[in-house]
This record gives structure tokens, C-alpha cells and sequence, in this order.
């Protein structure tokens, strides 16, 4: 049986249009969400698991919008593959290639991005692959970049997120504090836009085959 870990809300109710009957659990961005969503996906009796959600970039050529199904996970200085077949079922003769990074932390920085592409050769980073790739059972990865590699994140999104869905008074604490972040996050905001569109059409070109 297949879990699901996604991270924010919006995620999980753009994979529940495909896989309406599959355990779902939510990390909230957190690694402690995450640890505990794999948990509860495990006791519910998944025997396979799927990372679902966006990515931040790593690599100048993979802008946002690019769907990648991974190919193996980084975490804890080691590669960690994924299951072939699983990772066919989700598209992946369709989809970018490569790897994913594990963070337990938001990686916020163009410098930061640069310095773990160079470091790993990992396409994009998540907050919750990691966990999954650690859980002992047949894992895929599908990901979709919702922002640049070459830009900073603005400073909001750090604290507009709780429960795993936008928080108001943290985004507007924020915008007090760095009224200057607002051209940066309407470009955010139309970057994940368009990777929520290139996901669903990507799922929809490619429904999974579970």
C-alpha cells in the first residue's frame, strides 16, 4: 500500500485528485512533521512511500516549474536511491532526473543553493525526502520546483507557514518588519503558481500508475 508524505496543504489537495484512497500525512515544513507523518503513514500500513510537494532550487537549470521525479535522495552526506519501479509509476520517463537534498532547515540563500549544488549535484532540496528515504521501504520522490535558484527567499517565508498552510499575522509581522521583501514575494507567489499548473499537468498527462 502506498503513503503519501506532502508537505503545506495545497499540496496535498492537488495529489488527492489522483490518489484519492492512498494514507496521506503532512509534515507541515518541519523535520519533526516529518518524522512523525512517516511514523503514522508506516502504522497505517503503507508498504511503499511517495515525497510529494515542491522543491527549492539548486541548479540555475532547473527553474521553477520543473517537475523532477528523483533518482536518488541526498541525506547525511550519502546517496540513497529510489525504487525504479516506483519511481516509473510516477512518471519518471517524462520528468526530470536527478537528485534531491534533504534539509532539516529552509535553505533561504542564492549562496546556500549554490554551494550545495556544487556540493551534492542535486537538482533541488525539500524538507521531508530525507525522512522518507530513511523509512526502510520502497520510497519515489515527485517534486516540482517552485523557486529560483539565483534568488535569495524573502525573509516571510519563514514565518507565513503553521499547520501547514499560510499563516496571515506571521506574513504580515514580516512585511512590518521587511516592508522591502514585497517585490520578492509577488515573484514567489507567481513562481509557485506556476509550479502547482506544471504539477497538475504533469499528473494529469501522466496519471500515476499505483
Amino acid at each position: 500500500m502506498l503513503g503519501i508524505l506532502a508537505g503545506l496543504k495545497q499540496e496535498a489537495r492537488l495529489i488527492r485528485r489522483f490518489l484519492p484512497d492512498a494514507p496521506l500525512a503532512l509534515s507541515h515544513a518541519t523535520p519533526e512533521g516529518a518524522r512523525r507523518g512517516v511514523e503514522r503513514l508506516l502504522r497505517a500500513g503503507a508498504t511503499e512511500l511517495l515525497s510529494f510537494g515542491c522543491a527549492g532550487s539548486l541548479s540555475p537549470e532547473a527553474p521553477p516549474g520543473t517537475v523532477i521525479v528523483a533518482d536518488h535522495v541526498y541525506h547525511e552526506n550519502r546517496n540513497i536511491p529510489c525504487d525504479p519501479a516506483l519511481s516509473q509509476m510516477f512518471g519518471s520517463a517524462f520528468a526530470r532526473r536527478g537528485g534531491i537534498l534533504h534539509s532539516d532547515a529552509l535553505v533561504e540563500f542564492a549562496s546556500e543553493k549554490a554551494r550545495y549544488f556544487t556540493e551534492t549535484h542535486c537538482l533541488a532540496v525539500d524538507m521531508e525526502s530525507g525522512v522518507v528515504a530513511q523509512s526502510g521501504v520502497p520510497f519515489a520522490v515527485l517534486r516540482v520546483v517552485c523557486d529560483d535558484a539565483t534568488q535569495d527567499l524573502p525573509p516571510a517565508v519563514k514565518t507565513s507557514v503553521k499547520d501547514g498552510a499560510v499563516y496571515i499575522p506571521g506574513l504580515i509581522g514580516s512585511l512590518v518588519r521587511h516592508p522591502l521583501q514585497i517585490g520578492g514575494l509577488i515573484r514567489l507567489g507567481k513562481e509557485a503558481a506556476l509550479a502547482q499548473r506544471a504539477m497538475a499537468s504533469f499528473l494529469q498527462a501522466n496519471p500515476p500508475q499505483t
